[in-house]
């Protein structure tokens, strides 16, 4: 099976993948991962884009995602989180593969400032935290692993309004080219998990 996850920042698309993809037994594949990934002069590169609040150029992404998909762990299917981010790149993944569902996890602009200006993350195990709604146990202490917890770079008023000004400009007509599922990301988590599984034809 091969879903796509779509949500604008903060709206949970990351969380829920990962779980969606343990509960089915799929790959969750997501591009913030494979550029974070990324080594030497190409990190670089993808790193001043993203600090700038900017999405990487189409080629740069298609290029390392397509390596990604035809690995051998990707057969059984996957949840791919954060691409297409446009149309065109849409089509061209159309191209290339069938997709089984497509998932919108929505939420206002209002909930993605809340919920990203207040978050903070482990660079070590990738566990995300609110320091209002969902502190780690100890301060700037990770709870999984112990390592420190830290805010993005990019994880900054600014930013964000770009970043969600993109998301609206280049994402939602990527939408229009899918039939959707929506749920609601303002749900509490297992809510939002419940409706994605129902609507994928799981229970």
């Amino acid at each position: 099976m091969r879903l796509l996850f779509f949500g604008a920042q903060g709206s949970g698309k990351g969380t829920q993948a990962k779980i969606i993809s343990k509960k089915i037994g799929i790959l969750h594949l997501s591009t913030g991962d494979i550029f974070r990934n990324a080594e030497g002069e190409l990190r670089k590169e993808i790193d001043s884009y993203i600090l700038a609040g900017n999405l990487v150029p189409d080629e740069l992404t298609l290029k390392m995602l397509e390596k990604r998909i035809y690995q051998d762990d990707c057969k059984e299917g996957f949840i791919l989180d954060g691409y297409p981010r446009n149309i065109n790149q849409a089509r061209t993944l159309d191209e290339i593969m069938g997709i089984d569902y497509v998932v919108e996890i929505a939420i206002s602009d209002n909930v993605a400032f809340e919920r990203i200006l207040n978050r903070i993350s482990c660079k070590t195990c990738g566990a995300i935290y609110n320091i209002r709604t969902l502190p780690p146990k100890e301060k700037d202490v990770c709870d999984k692993c112990n390592k420190p917890l830290s805010r993005r770079a990019d994880d900054n008023e600014e930013a964000l309004r770009v970043r969600l000004s993109i998301y609206h400009r280049e994402i939602e007509p990527v939408l229009k080219n899918y039939k959707t599922i929506k749920v609601s990301g303002e749900q509490p988590i297992e809510a939002v998990t419940k409706d994605i599984l129902i609507n994928i034809g799981y229970r």
